[in-house]
């Protein structure tokens, strides 16, 4: 398995980045993914979750209505479009297949 997610950056509060993570090692078509983020000295938190043929979304309160998570199956690929991005949205973000991730890629924002 193996997840490599990219994306992250520093932008101003009320911006917007474009999280991917790229998926080989399984069959991403057939798996649920999901987006977490761990602050410094935070635990793990989760974000987001979609289904394998992306009927199912879920979002953690914090992020709702300002986070979409999309998948494109054919690329096997997952994102994470984030808007009205807050101070407190600053954290390591990584793409989950179960307990696995990848090595994160790190969202600052700040002004």
């Amino acid at each position: 398995v193996q997840l490599v997610e990219s994306g992250g950056g520093l932008v101003p509060p009320g911006g917007s980045l474009r999280l991917s993570c790229a998926a080989s090692g399984f069959a991403f078509g057939l798996t649920n993914m999901n987006w977490a983020r761990q602050a410094p000295g935070k635990v793990l938190e989760w974000v987001s979750t979609i289904s394998s043929d992306s009927t199912s979304k879920l979002y953690a309160n914090s992020v709702k209505g300002r986070f979409t998570i999309s998948r494109d199956n054919a690329k096997n690929t997952l994102y994470l479009q984030m808007n009205s991005l807050k101070p407190e949205d600053t954290a390591r973000y990584f793409c989950r297949k179960g307990a696995e991730r990848g090595q994160g890629t790190q969202v600052t924002v700040s002004s």
